[in-house]
């Protein structure tokens, strides 16, 4: 089937977001067997790589699918069969899909392939022995990799980051889930570390794909985001915008004389208390993995942005409960 590649500005909201700047230069959307999912361009030129981001399109979990959130194996296990028309398109229909339970940690695990009643093997970064428990649990954490071939790595995500990491020289791969709070911790970079101290994957020689998420037009944080991020990182500050006050917001709030709301700190304008702060999410990721040493040329971003694209992904910020999870899935493929 051929690349299918939606209209920059179609279905989109009438307001000034960032998603009306598309570019179609490092992504490109596919579509195969009724799903639709993304590929980064330059990982779909590895032959041994099998990616996809996916969209509500057939590549994702509706909002009513029971292993969403919880800790059920059984769960997660139904959630991948529902999923397998997505993994057949992608050429990995037969393959394990190791997931974890996300908490908006800064947990990695390492994932290989099993046996029997436990197709997934799971072995906590900076443990040497595998996690054998019985009877099978799901684990809690945000970040997966491997170096074995025949597996996928899934996430889920509803405006979180979802971050790929590929290293082409030792045949390694990354399914990295990032919130708030998990790049908070520093989560993108733990990842690509616990790459180069189990694979010897050096960070120069990691792709990094950056898959579709909430993006800075959309992203209203309060003050507590911003007092955290500017105590973790040096000049934090920069991966927030301040959005003024609409002239809607200003009449509303003068008309109905809200004296609290229009409070101002002496010298400040009244306006600066009805302002927004937005995060740049994906700026602290380019961050985080510029800081691990991946080069910032190898690092690709997909230009959506899910909050304003509710046609194509999930978003729980616009629909709250009634967003389901888009699955995000990468592995490789064995020797031909």
């Amino acid at each position: 089937m051929p690349t299918c590649v939606l209209p920059a500005l179609a279905r989109v909201s009438a307001r000034a977001c960032y998603i009306q700047n598309l570019s179609a230069e490092t992504f490109k959307i596919e579509s195969r067997n009724g799903c639709t999912w993304l590929e980064c361009k330059a990982l779909a030129e590895i032959p041994w790589l099998v990616h996809g981001f996916g969209t509500r399109k057939g590549a994702a979990l509706g909002p009513k699918a029971a292993g969403q959130d919880s800790a059920s194996v059984a769960a997660h296990a139904a959630d991948a069969q529902k999923l397998r028309p997505f993994f057949k398109a992608l050429g990995a229909g037969e393959f394990p899909v190791a997931t974890l339970r996300q908490t908006h940690s800064a947990i990695v695990y390492c994932a290989s392939p099993g046996a029997g009643s436990a197709p997934v093997q799971y072995q906590l970064a900076g443990n040497p022995n595998p996690d054998s428990s019985h009877p099978p649990r799901t684990r809690l954490g945000d970040a997966l990799i491997t170096d074995r071939a025949g597996l996928l790595l899934g996430i889920r995500v509803a405006d979180c980051v979802p971050v790929f990491l590929v290293d082409r020289e030792r045949r390694a791969v990354a399914a990295v889930h990032a919130g708030w709070r998990g790049a908070l911790s520093r989560i993108v970079e733990k990842a690509a570390g616990e790459m180069w101290r189990m694979f010897n994957s050096r960070p120069e020689n990691l792709l990094a794909a950056i898959g579709p998420s909430i993006r800075k037009c959309c992203y209203e944080v309060g003050q507590d985001v911003v007092d955290a991020f500017s105590g973790a990182f040096p000049g934090g500050e920069k991966f927030f915008h301040k959005v003024a006050a609409t002239p809607e917001e200003m009449r509303m709030a003068l008309r109905y004389q809200t004296l609290f709301t229009l409070q101002a700190p002496p010298g400040h304008k009244a306006e600066d208390s009805l302002a927004k702060v937005h995060l740049d999410l994906v700026a602290v990721v380019r961050y985080q993995l510029e800081n691990a040493g991946v080069p910032a040329h190898q690092i690709y971003v997909a230009d959506y942005c899910t909050a304003c694209r509710t046609d194509l992904f999930y978003s729980y910020r616009k629909e709250g409960a009634l967003a389901g999870r888009m699955m995000a899935v990468i592995g490789m493929k064995g020797p031909a």
